[in-house]
């Protein structure tokens, strides 16, 4: 591997590894540590949609016209560390709130700006990204191993005593590791310098066009819903399985991460052989399955329908969010394709999770009383509404050919 390639590699993973070293036990250290309810739990965790949604204006009228892509990855990153730093002080939910809602503006854009840093030193972006991206999912998957078997701050007994505190502290060097890093970064210049600034172009609007297409509507509202049990799995998940008595829950649930990286190798086969709506299908069949599991397993005998249902992840992100990217972006053509993506990542990331993450907080809170949390009610919402989205989508929506990637589309 060239030294280029390892220095953008370095910043994928302590990027991922900052995102994956604190977001995952947040349900759990928001309930245990601070006593928030499943409402104020949703709240936190919709930052990261706020996050989404102000991303796009954030780097298209900043990032793109102004300043240097790695030095904003750095300032970003430097601000993020005093964040974190605070998040870790905070002792209840409404001095929390505001720290976690910062945090998640001011990182949200930086996952465009490592793109463009990594971009902006290829060749052959379609070969190589995918070389320097896969270290992103190592460091969310070593930032798991490190909670949970380096220093088992989500054990039981550690979670009572309040260790969920030094995920934030851990995550703030990391931060502050990588926001001096980025100053060493090669130059990124703006790469639209000058240029006239479209809001339509910023938010994807210019790709509202494409909902003429039924197919493509469909597919666009059905991203929307299905964001909704997405979000029950990144609110829920952790506490769920730190609830129940599994240990190292934190570093069981990389098992996710790990079949991300193998389902996204083969995904372009089960494309070419079946189609794009067979795989979109199984995407939202494997939602439904994963969380029947989570339903009704447990940490004794039902143990290995928890450890299914986590490693089911690859399916569920990749065959239907990675698949629907690709779909998009044949579907868009030459003329809107970053438009196009624009546009369906601020549809799920922004207001799909925002809406889920609300959902997934009344729907906990519902089900949860003085005596504890009923998992097996929670659980099967998710897996209820994500059958319905499928059971329409595949009634509905026909298959069609890719188009080439060459920006051409009937």
């Amino acid at each position: 591997m060239s030294t280029i390639k390892i220095r953008l590699s370095t910043m994928m993973f302590l990027q991922f590894f900052i995102w994956g070293g604190w977001f995952v036990t947040l349900g759990t250290f928001l309930s245990q540590n601070l006593g928030a309810d499943g409402p104020q739990t949703g709240m936190a965790f919709s930052t990261q949609s706020w996050g989404a949604i102000i991303a796009p204006f954030f780097i298209g009228l900043i990032a793109d016209r102004f300043f240097n892509a790695e030095r904003i990855l750095a300032v970003l990153h430097l601000i993020g560390a005093v964040l974190m730093y605070l998040m870790a002080q905070a002792t209840d939910f409404a001095a929390f709130y505001p720290l976690v809602l910062g945090y998640m503006l001011a990182y949200m854009p930086t996952l465009a700006l490592v793109n463009s840093v990594s971009f902006g030193q290829m060749q052959q972006p379609e070969r190589e990204f995918g070389q320097i991206r896969v270290w992103g999912t190592i460091g969310w998957i070593a930032a798991g191993l490190v909670i949970s078997y380096l220093f088992g701050w989500d054990a039981a007994d550690a979670i009572a005593a309040g260790a969920l505190q030094n995920t934030f502290l851990m995550c703030a060097v990391a931060s502050l590791a990588l926001g001096l890093y980025s100053f060493t970064l090669p130059a990124t210049p703006p790469a639209a310098r000058g240029s006239q600034v479209k809001i339509g172009e910023l938010l994807g609007l210019d790709a509202l066009k494409l909902l003429k297409d039924r197919n493509f509507a469909l597919f666009f509202v059905s991203s929307i819903l299905i964001c909704i049990p997405l979000a029950f799995y990144y609110q829920n998940a952790n506490p769920f399985l730190t609830a129940v008595g599994v240990e190292n829950a934190t570093g069981k649930m990389t098992l996710g991460q790990v079949s991300e990286v193998a389902f996204m190798l083969a995904l372009p086969l089960f494309l070419n052989r079946f189609g794009i709506r067979w795989t979109l299908i199984l995407g939202m069949a494997a939602w439904v399955l994963r969380y029947v599991l989570f339903a009704y397993g447990d940490a004794g005998s039902g143990v290995a329908l928890l450890l299914v249902g986590i490693a089911l992840h690859g399916i569920c992100y990749d065959f239907f969010f990675v698949s629907g990217q690709i779909y998009t972006n044949s579907k868009a053509g030459a003329a809107y394709k970053s438009a196009a993506q624009g546009l369906i990542t601020l549809a799920t990331y922004g207001v799909g999770m925002l809406i889920g993450f609300s959902v997934a907080g009344q729907v906990t809170q519902a089900y949860t009383t003085a005596a504890g949390a009923d998992w097996t009610q929670i659980w099967l919402f998710p897996a209820g509404f994500a059958a319905v989205v499928l059971v329409l989508f595949a009634l509905i929506f026909k298959n069609e050919t890719l188009a080439a990637q060459d920006g051409r589309h009937d």
